[in-house]
């Protein structure tokens, strides 16, 4: 039996090592009904626990009380929390800078300070030794703050005025503030309630902007404001109606256009006007369902990656590239330049005034295409950038400038740390401009691997993983198995730092990558939603038994890992194969399905339903309410499970785990802990700053390493169970 909850608070509170271990704390039901549009009814006890001011006494009592619970079951865990804090954080160079790039006379960067958390955004005029300029120290800026942020930044064209969007709660409602570089005073214009999208005009004085909804959060109306006037006075530019559709703003590549892009999960749609004259935005090429586009603009020619049909009615479901002038108004304008191909998918591109840069997938990796020539233009033999492993992740690091020779472009794989090379598209001379350095931490002394799982459907999933040299596949190890799977987010094998200390311990990293994301193609992606979204799911428990049967891991000693929509990937695990999972660790997670996307005034449900579903429909309805992990929860034996969440998330709203972790408990027939971890002061990405998050991360590792049984650094793994 649960004690009330003030019962086990005090209990916990004054829980010793000599006492019994404390009991759960327990929080009242109350009926509610949730119902359908078509009439389906679900009661949903603890629904009373969602409170959007986030002030019902009764409420956070709980949620500290389940705070106070993990801190009482943690406490002896605690050396090792220490521990491995000191390990991760000993693997990070505390004075390190960024690659510095340079845009309109200026060298733009930055640093961290030994000790300080966050970054000091900086820039020298002209070379790296001329004097720094900082632009935002943004130590001194959230000095006191339990939370701080900056979205997004941006300087004028004439180089003289900064505008940044910063959050001081974690909600991701941002303000924007100015400041005159010259002088260095901070202007008193102030704009609230947007979204970290900047972008100046070219007269210097005038700023756009993305305004959110304050209930949704929906980026809704782009607004522009012109300096020394009231934020109430801003004139609207462009308003969305169609809650499914996302909204920003940017500058075309040759600066020449300021565009406005929406776009849903099967359309989009762009606008634009000359960013030296931006009083009339055009559209682009109107809207339609099933056809996506984004352009970007060089030397008077659009290139646009786009997946519509072409002349014979079939969609480049993989993306292509096409061409149009500069008076190009609609699809009829567009000519084809790259053709799409069932086994590449085009990502993203880079436009340079003598050459073109595309960033595809292939059998599951990132590569990079060169393109001779002017954008859109015919030109010599495709070459692509080379990889010296065998699972590795590559992409487009920053080239701002277009008329250069040299590409920039990013490089990691679970043994090599992340670096910034550059590339003589004439010479073919390659230069490695940084390596994250990571201290004591040597990269010859781990192995990763790619494989192919075969799901229970005959489906091939790709699979990464890295284990220090010496494993042995004999089936004793203890692994962690992480996912995600959703909005077509590619999950690549790069490098994490923290992970490093469960390898020097003899555990196994996987990566499985799940249908849902995007690795093997768009069709990847549409095989993991909507409809299809159990593929997901199933996926990780096949890849999960692969690598068991292949003796990477002891069936009794693996650890499953996902955070928002992944954290729903957990919650589905949990319910259909809690037998294969020693500990489940889900952050932020998307576990109350139906409720939450039967609400739309909820952010982020109403340009959400072409990815899981309109629930108001009873097919969409029926097949969710048949996998959300809150209404999925029966009698039976769950593993031992740490959820993570925040009280001011914007995505994934706390009392989705909170409600989750109160059911489990009614209904766990098993002996394994479960923990609610709820951050009171951050949102949706946990603390910020670069150390405080490792905190967070060293707690919950703890919490595993100890369920799993495993020893300290470079200890041999135990006998296998019998």
């Amino acid at each position: 039996m649960k004690f009330p909850l003030l019962a086990a608070f005090l209990l916990m509170t004054t829980f010793t090592a000599h006492a019994a271990p404390p009991t759960p704390p327990d929080v009242a039901k109350h009926a509610h009904e949730v119902r359908a549009p078509f009439g389906a009814t679900r009661n949903d006890e603890y629904y009373w626990l969602r409170d959007d001011s986030r002030e019902n006494p009764a409420m956070l009592a709980y949620l500290n009380a389940e705070n106070a619970y993990a801190d009482t079951l943690l406490a002896p865990l605690k050396p090792l929390q220490d521990a491995l804090y000191d390990e991760i954080v000993g693997r990070i160079q505390q004075d390190d800078s960024s690659v510095p790039y340079r845009e309109r006379g200026w060298w733009y960067y930055a640093r961290y300070a030994t000790g300080l958390d966050y970054p000091i955004h900086a820039r020298r005029q002209g070379s790296m030794d001329a004097p720094e300029q900082v632009l935002l120290d943004v130590n001194a800026m959230a000095a006191g703050k339990d939370y701080f942020s900056i979205g997004d930044y941006a300087i004028s064209q004439d180089n003289r005025l900064l505008a940044w969007a910063e959050d001081a709660v974690g909600r991701r409602q941002y303000t924007v503030r100015f400041r005159d570089l010259d002088s260095g005073q901070t202007l008193p214009d102030t704009i609230t309630g947007v979204s970290p999208n900047l972008v100046w005009a070219d007269d210097n004085r005038t700023l756009f902007y993305v305004e959110n909804d304050p209930e949704t959060l929906l980026t809704v109306r782009v607004k522009k404001h012109v300096l020394g006037t009231p934020a109430s006075s801003d004139v609207l530019v462009y308003e969305e109606h169609d809650d499914s559709f996302y909204m920003g703003i940017d500058r075309s590549r040759d600066d020449k256009y300021l565009c406005i892009s929406v776009e849903s999960t099967v359309a989009s749609e762009m606008r634009c006007a000359p960013a030296a004259d931006p009083r009339e935005f055009t559209v682009f090429a109107p809207r339609e369902r099933d056809v996506e586009y984004q352009a970007d603009h060089l030397d008077g020619r659009w290139i646009i990656r786009t997946n519509a049909p072409g002349a014979d009615g079939k969609p480049a479901s993989n993306f292509k590239l096409m061409t149009a002038g500069d008076d190009a108004r609609s699809r009829a304008d567009w000519k084809e330049w790259v053709p799409t191909r069932d086994d590449v998918f085009i990502e993203e591109f880079e436009l340079f005034d003598g050459f073109t840069a595309i960033s595809e997938r292939s059998q599951g990796l990132e590569r990079l295409r060169l393109l001779r020539g002017a954008p859109g233009t015919a030109g010599g033999n495709d070459e692509y950038v080379k990889a010296d492993e065998p699972a590795y992740s590559m992409g487009l690091a920053t080239n701002s400038e277009p008329d250069s020779d040299w590409l920039r472009y990013s490089y990691a794989s679970l043994t090599t740390p992340n670096s910034t090379y550059e590339l003589n598209i004439r010479s073919g001379e390659r230069r490695l401009l940084k390596r994250d350095p990571v201290l004591n931490y040597d990269p010859a002394k781990y192995t990763t691997e790619r494989l192919w799982a075969t799901a229970r459907d005959g489906t091939k999933i790709p699979v990464s993983l890295v284990y220090r040299n010496g494993f042995e596949k004999n089936g004793k190890a203890a692994l962690l198995q992480y996912a995600y799977g959703s909005y077509g987010s590619s999950t690549d094998p790069n490098f994490n730092l923290p992970a490093v200390s469960l390898l020097d311990r003899g555990m196994v990293y996987a990566l499985a990558h799940i249908r849902g994301g995007q690795e093997m193609g768009r069709q990847w992606y549409d095989d993991g939603k909507l409809l299809k979204k159990k593929n997901t799911f199933t996926d990780f428990i096949d890849v999960t038994d692969f690598l068991v049967a292949q003796g990477y891991a002891a069936k009794d000693r693996v650890a499953a890992y996902g955070g928002s929509a992944g954290g729903l990937l957990m919650g589905a695990v949990a319910n259909m194969a809690p037998d294969r999972y020693r500990v489940i660790l889900a952050q932020v997670p998307f576990v109350d399905v139906v409720t939450t996307m039967l609400d739309p005034s909820i952010p982020l449900t109403t340009n959400e339903y072409d990815e899981w579903g309109n629930p108001e429909q009873r097919e969409y309805y029926d097949y969710m309410l048949g996998y959300s992990p809150y209404d999925n929860l029966k009698a039976q034996a769950y593993p031992a499970m740490f959820v993570g969440t925040g009280l001011w998330d914007s995505q994934v709203q706390y009392w989705e785990p909170a409600k989750y972790v109160a059911r489990l408990r009614d209904l766990d027939t098993g002996t394994q802990p479960v923990l609610l971890r709820t951050n009171m002061d951050a949102g949706h990405g946990g603390k910020s700053g670069r150390f405080r998050r490792y905190r967070e991360l060293s707690e919950m590792y703890a919490f595993m390493l100890d369920q799993l049984g495993v020893d300290g650094p470079d200890a041999a793994p135990p006998p296998a169970a019998h």
